[in-house]
Parts: C-alpha cells; sequence; structure tokens
C-alpha cells in the first residue's frame, strides 16, 4: 500500500541586512520575524549585535558574521556567500543598498532567486552620498544590480518612483507598505502640549528646524515641551542651539528611548526631515491618534493623506502654527490612511511576492561553490 506523500518543505528566504542595531529598517525585520511570512521558513542574516540579540528572542532563526557596511565589501562579500552556499536557500531578500549590492555579488554563478526591499531611496540622490560623483557611481551599480534582481518591494509609492527615476526598471517592482497593527480600541485623543521628536539626530532630519520652529511656539505657550529623542552626530549642535533660544528648561535630550513608552506620553510628533520614504515612527503616531507636522516628503503623505504636512520647515512661524493646531486640535490630527496594511497583511503580500518569484522561474539546486 502506498503511503501518504510528504508534504513539500516550505521554500527557505534568507532575509540579509547590513545592520546590528534595533533601529530604522529592523523595525521590518523585527516585525516580520514575530509575525513570519505564510508557507515560507525564514533566516535572518545580520551582523552580531542588538538586533540579532531581539530577532532571537522573538523565536527567529539567526546567523550573524561580518556582513555590515562597516566590513566594507571585500570582507562582506565572501561572508555572504558561505552564508548562502551553507544555507541554500530558495530566496534571499535584501535590505537596504548595501546589502542589495553585497548580496549581488555574493550569489553571482549561484541559483537563487533574489528580492530586495527598498526602505531609504530619497529624491535627491547626494542626500546619503559623500558627492555627486559618488551618487552616480552608486547608481550604475544599482541599475546593474536589478537586472539580476528577480523581483523589488517599495515600502512606498513615492519609493517606487524613485528606485524607477534613479535606477531604472530592471526588475518588476510592488509596492508593499510598511504594516502596523491598529489599537484594538479607538484612541480618544486630547489636546496637549507635549512634542516629541523621535529620529537619528542627523542632519538630514533638519532638527534645527523643529528647534527653531519649536521656540516660536514656546514664545506664545511657555508650558509647551519638547522631549528631542535619539542620537547622532547632530547632538552637540543641537545642545549649543537649545542654548541660544533659551530653551534649556523647555527641551529634553535623553538619547535613545523605547519609542513605544515616549510616544504614550507626548501629544504630537514632529518630524522635518529631508527625506522620508515610509517611516515607522509617523506611522505609529498616527495609529496611536498623535498629532503630525511632517514635511511634505516622500511616503509621508502616503501615511497621513496630506494632514499635518508642511511645505517650508525653515519656516519657523508656519511650523509653530501647525504644531499649536495640531496639539490643541485634536479633531485636525491625521488618521492613518487605510492603504496602510496591517502587520499580517503585510505579510500575506510579501509571501504573494515570493510565490510569483518562485513560479516565474522555479529553482534549480543552489551552488555550493
Amino acid at each position: 500500500m502506498r503511503g501518504t506523500p510528504a508534504p513539500a518543505a516550505r521554500p527557505l528566504v534568507l532575509w540579509a541586512a547590513p545592520v546590528a542595531e534595533a533601529g530604522g529598517a529592523a523595525r521590518h525585520l523585527l516585525d516580520v520575524a514575530r509575525a513570519g511570512i505564510p508557507g515560507h521558513r525564514l533566516v535572518f542574516a545580520v551582523p552580531e549585535g542588538p538586533l540579532a540579540g531581539q530577532l532571537r528572542a522573538a523565536g527567529a532563526a539567526v546567523v550573524t558574521g561580518p556582513i555590515g557596511a562597516a566590513d566594507g565589501a571585500r570582507i562582506a562579500v565572501p561572508a555572504l556567500r558561505r552564508i548562502v552556499s551553507a544555507l541554500r536557500p530558495q530566496i534571499v531578500h535584501t535590505h537596504l543598498a548595501f546589502a542589495d549590492l553585497a548580496v549581488s555579488a555574493a550569489t553571482a554563478g549561484i541559483d537563487v532567486r533574489r528580492v530586495s526591499t527598498e526602505h531609504g531611496i530619497a529624491a535627491d540622490s547626494r542626500l546619503y552620498q559623500r558627492s555627486a560623483a559618488a551618487a552616480r557611481v552608486k547608481a550604475r551599480l544599482h541599475s546593474a544590480r536589478l537586472r539580476r534582481t528577480d523581483h523589488v518591494i517599495a515600502v512606498s509609492e513615492s519609493t517606487r518612483k524613485q528606485i524607477q527615476r534613479q535606477w531604472g526598471s530592471g526588475a518588476p517592482i510592488t509596492v508593499i507598505r510598511n504594516g502596523i497593527d491598529r489599537p484594538g480600541s479607538p484612541v480618544a485623543p486630547a489636546a496637549g502640549l507635549r512634542i516629541l521628536s523621535l529620529s537619528r539626530l542627523a542632519p538630514e532630519k533638519r532638527l534645527d528646524c523643529v528647534l527653531r520652529g519649536f521656540a516660536e511656539l514656546h514664545r506664545i505657550h511657555p508650558e509647551a515641551r519638547l522631549t528631542l529623542a535619539g542620537d547622532g552626530p547632530e547632538r552637540g549642535a543641537c545642545a549649543d542651539l537649545i542654548a541660544s533660544l533659551g530653551l534649556d528648561d523647555a527641551v529634553t535630550m535623553p538619547g535613545v528611548v523605547d519609542s513605544d513608552s515616549a510616544l504614550a506620553v507626548h501629544d504630537v510628533v514632529v518630524q522635518l526631515s529631508a527625506w522620508e520614504n515610509l517611516s515607522y515612527t509617523l506611522l505609529d503616531a498616527a495609529a496611536r491618534g498623535l498629532g503630525i507636522v511632517a514635511t511634505d516628503v516622500g511616503g509621508n503623505a502616503e501615511i497621513t493623506g496630506g494632514a499635518g504636512l508642511t511645505q517650508d520647515p525653515s519656516d519657523a512661524p508656519a511650523v509653530a502654527r501647525a504644531l499649536q493646531q495640531q496639539c490643541l486640535q485634536p479633531s485636525e490630527r491625521p488618521a492613518l490612511a487605510e492603504t496602510i496594511p496591517s502587520v499580517q497583511g503585510m505579510v500575506e503580500q510579501i509571501s504573494a511576492v515570493y510565490r510569483r518569484v518562485l513560479t516565474d522561474r522555479p529553482i534549480r539546486e543552489v551552488s555550493r561553490r
């Protein structure tokens, strides 16, 4: 008598990211690690560090190695090739530009499907590059890499447009927005003047505009308070500007904080970045019913529907007026857009991409070279 056929093994997907810290795009990895991707097994390849620890705590399978941007391509590419050859995944799914390029090189000659999620591509390609020349070189590398990529996931419609504008149409692109779960019960926002900036203290976050706008608000509402959370190269400059604006008693700089705890004790989130693709900070704020004052760039309008967005962050009085409205008129605060999926909805969309990739080009045996 014939036995029952054994069920086919779920395809193995290797998620590769070059970040060790548990911030920024790491949130995406952690959400997926906790939810899983229907029909697929996941292994996460990251440098050793806090993110690896949190992934393990979430029950994820993790491999670590010298695969971060700080390790450089000469070290990271062979390390990634060893990981791929040992695990023999059906799909390698990369996150962030360094991993995209390094994995493309590491998997040359290996029969594996390549998927990438683009989290951070700015309209001004020089924003994250040392020079215009460096930006042009990176754009050419990504254009070539996309021709060897089976599918690209963009975290916003804005991101999709920038991929095609800067890197071309070398691979199919699907927009899958970062998922976030809505609260179980409706949020009843209350008026308040507790404002939170929750970001890396970096030039592209335009924290000087945040502080100057807040200073205008503080003149009208001396009870207003600002928390400038996070760390980074602009910490000293921010501290100096706080002192020069006479805001020492109104602004605190606690460093890196737990985002959930910080959001729970503030009324409005301010984020005047030069560019955002689909900010988890703004997603969390909108889901919680907090006010939002942000620049009208990237995917921000896809989160808020356009509410709470400012055109000119350098216009301090306009920023102050926006902060005042969002603080004191809760009915004007943006609701989370309906196009933002839940975490489960997000992973189901990713699963659909994987099925399409494997159906369009069935996998053969992965080389051990």
